[in-house]
Protein backbone atom coordinates (compact mmCIF):
# COMPACT_ATOMS: atom_id res chain seq x y z
CA UNK A 1 0.00 0.00 0.00
CA UNK A 2 1.51 3.41 -0.89
CA UNK A 3 2.23 5.80 1.95
CA UNK A 4 0.58 9.24 1.84
CA UNK A 5 2.87 12.10 0.90
CA UNK A 6 1.85 14.13 3.97
CA UNK A 7 0.21 13.20 7.24
CA UNK A 8 -3.53 13.60 7.45
CA UNK A 9 -4.48 16.93 9.00
CA UNK A 10 -7.94 15.93 10.15
CA UNK A 11 -10.52 18.61 10.73
CA UNK A 12 -8.10 21.12 12.24
CA UNK A 13 -4.63 21.54 10.74
CA UNK A 14 -1.90 21.33 13.33
CA UNK A 15 -3.98 19.44 15.85
CA UNK A 16 -1.35 16.74 16.05
CA UNK A 17 1.04 19.21 17.69
CA UNK A 18 -1.15 19.88 20.72
CA UNK A 19 -3.46 17.51 22.55
CA UNK A 20 -7.16 18.22 22.41
CA UNK A 21 -8.64 19.89 25.48
CA UNK A 22 -11.69 17.86 26.40
CA UNK A 23 -12.41 19.25 29.85
CA UNK A 24 -13.22 22.57 31.44
CA UNK A 25 -11.04 21.84 34.44
CA UNK A 26 -8.60 24.48 35.61
CA UNK A 27 -4.89 23.94 34.95
CA UNK A 28 -3.21 21.81 37.59
CA UNK A 29 -1.62 23.46 40.60
CA UNK A 30 1.79 22.47 39.30
CA UNK A 31 1.15 24.23 35.97
CA UNK A 32 -0.17 27.32 37.76
CA UNK A 33 2.88 27.37 40.04
CA UNK A 34 5.26 27.01 37.10
CA UNK A 35 3.55 29.93 35.31
CA UNK A 36 3.74 32.09 38.44
CA UNK A 37 7.44 31.31 38.93
CA UNK A 38 8.09 32.16 35.28
CA UNK A 39 6.30 35.54 35.62
CA UNK A 40 8.16 36.35 38.85
CA UNK A 41 11.54 35.43 37.34
CA UNK A 42 10.86 37.50 34.25
CA UNK A 43 9.92 40.60 36.23
CA UNK A 44 12.82 40.22 38.65
CA UNK A 45 15.14 39.62 35.71
CA UNK A 46 14.53 43.23 34.64
CA UNK A 47 15.93 44.56 37.92
CA UNK A 48 19.58 43.57 37.44
CA UNK A 49 19.81 45.06 33.93
CA UNK A 50 18.27 48.27 35.30
CA UNK A 51 20.99 48.54 37.94
CA UNK A 52 23.72 47.80 35.39
CA UNK A 53 22.16 50.31 33.00
CA UNK A 54 22.19 52.94 35.77
CA UNK A 55 25.92 52.37 36.31
CA UNK A 56 26.61 52.52 32.57
CA UNK A 57 24.53 55.68 32.20
CA UNK A 58 26.42 57.35 35.05
CA UNK A 59 29.79 56.43 33.59
CA UNK A 60 28.75 57.52 30.10
CA UNK A 61 26.98 60.83 30.87
CA UNK A 62 28.28 61.55 34.43
CA UNK A 63 24.72 62.55 35.29
CA UNK A 64 23.43 61.19 38.58
CA UNK A 65 19.84 62.21 37.81
CA UNK A 66 19.54 59.78 34.90
CA UNK A 67 21.02 56.98 36.99
CA UNK A 68 18.67 57.74 39.90
CA UNK A 69 15.68 57.71 37.54
CA UNK A 70 16.68 54.28 36.23
CA UNK A 71 17.17 53.00 39.79
CA UNK A 72 13.83 54.57 40.75
CA UNK A 73 12.13 52.53 38.05
CA UNK A 74 13.70 49.34 39.42
CA UNK A 75 12.63 49.94 43.05
CA UNK A 76 8.97 48.82 42.73
CA UNK A 77 9.84 45.80 40.56
CA UNK A 78 10.05 43.28 43.47
CA UNK A 79 6.69 44.44 44.82
CA UNK A 80 5.09 44.25 41.38
CA UNK A 81 6.67 40.83 40.74
CA UNK A 82 5.24 39.41 43.98
CA UNK A 83 1.77 40.82 43.26
CA UNK A 84 1.73 39.48 39.71
CA UNK A 85 3.13 36.08 40.70
CA UNK A 86 0.62 35.59 43.53
CA UNK A 87 -2.37 36.58 41.42
CA UNK A 88 -4.89 33.85 40.72
CA UNK A 89 -5.66 32.78 37.16
CA UNK A 90 -8.23 35.03 35.49
CA UNK A 91 -11.85 34.20 36.17
CA UNK A 92 -13.72 32.55 33.33
CA UNK A 93 -16.94 34.15 32.12
CA UNK A 94 -18.94 31.04 32.98
CA UNK A 95 -17.58 30.93 36.55
CA UNK A 96 -20.33 31.96 38.96
CA UNK A 97 -20.00 35.08 41.06
CA UNK A 98 -19.95 34.45 44.79
CA UNK A 99 -21.34 37.86 45.76
CA UNK A 100 -25.10 38.04 46.17
CA UNK A 101 -26.05 41.68 46.56
CA UNK A 102 -29.65 40.98 47.59
CA UNK A 103 -28.59 38.63 50.38
CA UNK A 104 -25.96 41.09 51.63
CA UNK A 105 -28.44 43.99 51.60
CA UNK A 106 -31.04 41.94 53.46
CA UNK A 107 -28.53 40.88 56.12
CA UNK A 108 -27.38 44.47 56.57
CA UNK A 109 -30.92 45.81 57.00
CA UNK A 110 -32.23 43.15 59.35
CA UNK A 111 -31.83 43.78 63.00
CA UNK A 112 -32.13 40.92 65.40
CA UNK A 113 -33.68 40.88 68.85
CA UNK A 114 -31.35 42.60 71.29
CA UNK A 115 -31.85 42.33 75.00
CA UNK A 116 -31.56 45.57 76.90
CA UNK A 117 -30.69 45.83 80.57
CA UNK A 118 -32.73 48.40 82.40
CA UNK A 119 -31.00 49.92 85.38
Amino acid sequence: MPRPSRPAAGYFPGEGKHPALITEAAPSLEQQHRARVRRYSLLMGFRIPCLVLAAVAYSFWSNALISLLIIGVSIPLPWIAVLVANDRPPRRKDEPSRWDERRAAKAALESGHHRAIDG
